[in-house]
């Protein structure tokens, strides 16, 4: 068994309980409120901006040239590819520059970015890829999810998020990061692998914990 089917097996309910989470299931169905999704794109933006600070740090920890370059690619398409559906929604929600700008980062956003760049500061590639990868495999299969039901790649909003994540270049780029996963724990322990799989729940569950957070607008973190 491959390490990351063993991280899939470990994941997968975790994965598979965002499919009926209201905020998924609204914009598969396109019954989500635009606000939720306004509050959830300045959020996710915020986030992305994190994510991609992940992978620079895995350009520092790379020893070979072509995992430098991987890392690199993979910045470009955070930065480029996702953030680039951001853009237009951010522009059709009329949410400019600044609005991000003066909107703080929600608890769960804070902590879970900050969790994942925790990681990849005290621990290996490895580990930092395994942080990386619940966001980019759950979002994965909720687009194929998504793809079952009828007419939700053509809604006339939320069509465009959708088809991000059904994309080949998206798909393809989460198969980049399951490979390296695998590449970069060949040989692992036990322990190590059991570490994996801990970090992997954890950042599985703050995925969860996302999507309860633009559900709710951040109100559940208000003291």
């Amino acid at each position: 068994m491959k390490v990351t089917e063993r991280l899939l097996k470990a994941a997968l309910p975790v994965w598979e309980s965002y499919y009926t989470h209201p905020f998924v299931s609204g914009i598969a169905d396109g019954t989500l409120p635009v606000d939720k999704f306004q509050f959830y794109m300045i959020q996710d933006h915020k986030y992305l901006m994190q994510y991609a600070k992940v992978f620079a740090l895995g350009v520092i920890k790379s020893v070979k040239e072509s995992d430098m370059r991987l890392f690199s690619g993979l910045i470009t398409a955070t930065l480029d590819t996702e953030n680039a559906v951001h853009q237009s929604y951010l522009g059709r929600l009329g949410i400019t520059k600044e609005m991000i700008e003066e909107t703080p980062m929600c608890l769960n956003n804070e902590s879970y970015t900050n969790y994942m760049i925790s990681v990849s500061f005290k621990e290996g590639p490895a580990e930092l890829a395994t942080a990386v990868l619940a966001c980019s495999w759950s979002y994965k299969l909720i687009g194929d999810f998504m793809e079952t039901v009828p007419g939700s790649g053509e809604h006339p909003f939320y069509g465009n998020w959708i088809r991000t994540y059904t994309s080949r270049e998206f798909r393809e780029c989460n198969d980049t990061m399951i490979d390296l996963v695998d590449r970069l724990s060949e040989g692992y322990t036990e322990e190590q692998l059991q570490n994996l799989e801990r970090i992997l729940l954890h950042c599985s569950k703050y995925e969860y914990q996302f999507w309860d957070m633009a559900w709710t607008k951040g109100e559940s973190y208000t003291p």
